[in-house]
């Protein structure tokens, strides 16, 4: 079980839970299609993101396996909202789990999302006790591996037409870290 002692904060980020407050900031991203191009759903529209936030704010632990918890991204200095993270308990038996995120384009290149997400594998190494945890992108996305990669995440696989995205085959990249190459960090 993950009960994060929210609000979780890092140098320049807080991360905490989903509130309805965060309806707004959230679809001011969600909303765009430079944002959604490599995700396997369109740009949404306020209802979408409403529907979207319902689940994130219901999601702010981690209970079982197959659970999402869903974390809030805010800059400590304006109070703004700029990122969503997702990390998923995939399996209890093999202690492995699935991160993902998603960032205002506005915040990109000043490594918020590293700094973010780094904490985010530390909550599932540290105290959700995980022994591997991976992150998927599509292969066009060059960002998100190259994030993975910056984090110290290993390339694992490289699957060719992998899926049909939005009408277009697409490859797939998986990265991956265990336990012990956190430590090592």
């Amino acid at each position: 079980m993950l009960q994060p002692t929210y609000p979780v904060k890092t140098a320049r980020l807080i991360l905490r839970p989903f509130t309805k407050d965060d309806l707004s900031p959230l679809h001011a991203f969600q909303s765009r299609p430079e944002v959604t191009r490599y995700l396997h759903w369109e740009p949404r529209s306020r209802a979408d993101t409403a529907k979207a936030l319902t689940d994130k704010i219901e999601h702010s632990t981690l209970r079982e396996p197959g659970e999402s918890m869903s974390v809030a991204v805010e800059l400590i200095e304006t109070g703004e909202l700029i990122g969503d993270l997702t990390l998923r308990w995939a399996s209890a038996e093999h202690r492995s789990g699935e991160l993902s995120f998603i960032f205002h384009p506005k915040h990109y290149g000043r490594g918020y999302a590293a700094e973010a997400t780094t904490e985010l594998l530390r909550m599932g190494f540290e105290e959700l006790g995980l022994h591997r945890i991976f992150g998927r992108c599509d292969g066009r996305n060059i960002a998100s591996a190259s994030l993975m990669e910056g984090l110290g995440m290993r390339r694992e696989a490289h699957l060719r037409e992998d899926e049909l995205v939005k009408g277009e085959w697409t490859d797939k990249l998986v990265y991956a870290m265990l336990a012990a190459e956190w430590r090592r960090r």
